[in-house]
């Protein structure tokens, strides 16, 4: 296996099923963040919103998004997949992460489901107290790790 594959298949599994995680969002130049459950399926990230809430709006209008949860960013482009009932992987994977979230908004009607297909993933890892910094393009396959200096 290549070192792109196997480093970010390391990745995904150091990251899990579930996290709550920042998700920013932009629409006119303003960028807004908020805490989010979402769900790690094969490399994307799903996460469900109401219709009638402001990153619904921000994300019909601008696909790009980011996710961050401690040393850990994540680009990508978000894409619409309609209800999250209608998804049986999310579902299943939602329930078991986030059984409150699920059982009060899953079923609602005004709930959509998105996925957030990486382009760009950052995080800080330390080797014996020494700060690295690992990047992964998805597009272009490429995986780097370089020691953080400060210069």
């Amino acid at each position: 296996m290549e070192l792109f594959s196997r480093k970010l298949e390391e990745f995904l599994s150091d990251f899990g099923k579930g996290r709550k995680m920042v998700l920013s969002t932009s629409e006119n130049d303003r960028v807004s963040s908020r805490m989010m459950s979402v769900v790690q399926i094969n490399g994307d990230f799903y996460f469900q919103t109401d219709i009638k809430l402001r990153k619904y709006r921000q994300l019909s209008a601008n696909r790009n998004a980011a996710l961050c949860i401690d040393n850990i960013q994540i680009e990508g482009i978000c894409e619409e997949l309609g209800r999250p009932l209608d998804n049986a992987a999310f579902s299943t994977a939602f329930r078991e992460c986030f059984r409150g979230s699920f059982d009060a908004y899953t079923s609602l009607d005004n709930e959509r489901l998105f996925v957030l297909r990486p382009q760009y993933i950052q995080r800080w890892i330390y080797n014996e107290n020494v700060p690295y910094i690992e990047t992964f393009d998805i597009s272009s396959q490429s995986y780097g790790c370089e020691r953080y200096t400060g210069i």
